[in-house]
């Protein structure tokens, strides 16, 4: 056997392994029960064992392949090394859960006594080390010095100045808080990692490899190809729809994009133009219900609110956000004079739908499952993968039918884009437990509201700022679960509430995917478009100026976030849809024809009104909107009288 094919059969155990302890089948068919504890201890270790595999400690080497259906690289002896460390770390947990031999403490014992001897700090710092090293290769340098930065303010906080100081913790009580306590390695993240993200990460894949991101493509463009700018259009609404489930922006961006991007340069939008509306599109489907990359699940787990609370509260902020991108790239294609594309290239609506309506079925199933049948998400997610592998018989085409080997694929797929996020959810929960020991946590929230002097704009500001720098590298999930624990806080202190405030850090943390100068997503679209990396990133600045602005109008405005009366809400959304066309407007430099700075300005500042609360600030908004194209309606009007007068 290849060594390709036993990683594929290695991935897949462990997806399958995850699968079956979700739906608690050792409970309900032999009456055993796995202590979630130990469960967490199976799944961190199985994601370190294949990052240690995959990854070399320098980077992916040229030539080496780590994708999915790849094989695993020649491993140096200091891999092995890290491979068994972890293996005793987790390996204590797995096996010595609560009985052990003579002259060992139990992890239960431990959970008693609240704290570690020698034994047990030597097997937690065995764990430990390991992934903080699994998250350095899968990340970069920046998150591990963030978490080890507060495990020494932790342990020093008594020699340090200002709101970093506090009594400080020996190495003991804080390795009892990582390896031991609720809010270290197998706490929430891990958790929500090892019982949610994982099934829908294999959810996108199979979805993915049953052919629904090229129907999703084709849908759209059967939808948009007719307009001005259609590929560039479809572009959106395919990213759209399949990003919301494919869990990763850059993931999405290169399926999608491969695609859409050679599209929209044929039609004459630029290479930085056309990657730039891949990247941000594609970063936009993780807030864009029902799935939002699986950020939906963990927000109404960490927050304690249901599944249909998020996605109602995050609908509308989300379609505002894709507003401002499809608008922006109509006026684009006005501006530059872009034609539709041949009608010979655009598929045909209804031969498409029949070709693939059956992709929609997971959807809706998806939707059942979580809301009107109630089921967990973790449960909800392995029945609808279920009815992918169904749905896919559906299709004329046998090779997108879900045989064994392709389902095998997918769920190495799925297990690949997740070990990244196990790993930075595991480390993460270190972090959380020094914040929880040190109490930094809460004084970097007061610090950040006292600098900003207790005003919600200037927080707003601030942390919308380090939620953008501290975003960038990591991937959605972990970005979000790192920005909830670090800025959210802040936010909720001057009485925003937790939806809005967790909403807040997600659109800002998201940013950094199209923001240079890290800016994944736009990465991998420039190599797809040939286009240079700092041009994209700024062009796609513009274009997602959305997740920059409407943030602040969701918290401003609860009826965004369907808080309030039915003539609040309809009045929040028409004003706010109005502001976002005027706003994309201002961003291109086009309306009914081409804007000069001041216009530019004007209607840019119009559309912010128009976003506002209330009725006052959009009516401020259309006096400058009148005002600065009265100029332009007279001259228009005189054109015509001149043309209908006698000759």
């Amino acid at each position: 056997m290849k060594r390709s094919a036993i990683l594929v059969a290695f991935t897949s155990i462990i997806a399958i392994y995850h699968f079956i302890v979700v739906a608690q089948l050792p409970a309900v068919f032999f009456g055993i029960f796995i202590p979630n504890q130990v469960h967490l201890a199976i799944s961190i270790l199985s994601a370190l064992i294949l990052i240690f595999l995959l990854l070399p400690a320098g980077g992916k080497k040229e030539g080496e392949d780590t994708e999915a259906g790849g094989s695993f690289r020649k491993v140096p002896w200091y891999d092995w090394l890290l491979m068994t460390s972890a293996a005793a770390g987790a390996g204590f947990v797995i096996f010595f859960y609560e009985n052990v031999p003579d002259g060992f403490t139990s992890i239960l014992d431990y959970g008693e006594f609240g704290e570690l001897d020698t034994q047990g700090m030597i097997i937690a710092g065995m764990l430990a080390l390991p992934v903080l090293e699994a998250v350095r290769r899968t990340t970069g340098w920046a998150l591990p010095i963030i978490i080890v930065f507060f495990v020494c303010v932790t342990i020093f906080q008594n020699y340090l100045p200002g709101l970093l100081y506090g009594r400080g913790f020996p190495i003991e009580k804080l390795l009892y808080s990582a390896y031991i306590g609720s809010a270290g390695i197998f706490g929430l993240p891990l958790g929500i990692a090892a019982n949610i993200v994982i099934v829908f990460l294999v959810f996108g894949a199979l979805m993915e490899k049953a052919g629904a991101s090229r129907w999703f493509m084709d849908l759209a463009l059967s939808l948009t190809g007719w307009a001005r700018g259609g590929p560039a259009k479809a572009a959106v609404v395919a990213s759209a729809m399949f990003g919301s489930i494919s869990g990763s922006p850059s993931g999405n961006a290169a399926t999608t994009g491969v695609f859409t991007i050679p599209m929209m340069k044929k039609i004459g939008y630029t290479p930085a133009f056309a990657a730039a509306v891949e990247a941000v599109a594609s970063t936009g489907g993780m807030i864009l219900p029902p799935v939002m990359g699986a950020i939906a699940f963990i927000m109404a787990e960490w927050i304690e609110t249901t599944y249909t609370a998020v996605v109602m509260a995050a609908a509308i902020p989300a379609i505002l956000y894709f507003v401002i991108v499809f608008v922006s790239v109509h006026l684009q294609a006005r501006k530059q004079g872009i034609e539709a594309i041949p009608a010979s290239e655009i598929p045909e609506l209804k031969s498409t739908l029949l070709r693939g309506w059956y992709y929609l079925i997971p959807i809706l199933a998806l939707a059942y499952f979580l809301i009107f049948a109630g089921y967990p998400p973790g449960m909800a997610g392995i029945y609808t993968c279920i009815t992918v592998l169904v749905i896919s018989f559906f299709s004329r085409d046998r090779s997108t039918w879900m045989t064994p080997s392709r389902i095998m694929m997918a769920l190495d797929e799925g297990v690949r884009r997740w070990i990244t996020v196990a790993s930075i959810t595991a480390a993460v929960g270190i972090m959380i437990g020094a914040l929880e020991l040190s109490g930094v946590g809460i004084k970097v929230s007061s610090f950040i509201v006292d600098l900003a002097n207790e005003n919600l704009l200037a927080t707003l500001l601030l942390v919308g700022f380090v939620s953008l720098i501290v975003g960038m590298g990591l991937d959605a999930t972990p970005a979000y679960i790192t920005l909830a624990t670090l800025m959210a806080p802040a936010l909720i202190r001057l009485g925003v509430p937790d939806m809005a405030a967790h909403l807040f850090v997600v659109y800002w943390g998201l940013a950094s995917f199209y923001t240079p100068p890290t800016c994944i997503a736009v990465f991998v679209t420039s190599s797809i478009a040939n286009s240079r990396v700092w041009p994209t990133g700024w062009e796609a600045v513009k274009l997602g100026i959305a997740a920059f602005l409407i943030p602040f109008a969701f918290v401003y405005n609860p009826g965004l976030m369907l808080n309030g009366s039915i003539g609040k809400i309809v009045l929040a959304t028409t004003t706010a849809f109005i502001g976002a066309c005027l706003v994309a407007a201002g961003t291109r430099g086009y309306l009914f024809s081409r804007l000069n700075m001041v216009q530019r300005v004007v209607i840019f500042v119009a559309g912010l009104f128009w976003i506002a609360p209330g009725l006052i600030a959009p009516g401020i908004g259309l006096a400058l909107l009148v005002a600065v194209l009265i100029p332009d309606i007279m001259g228009m009007l005189s054109d015509r009288k001149a043309q209908s007068g006698p000759a």
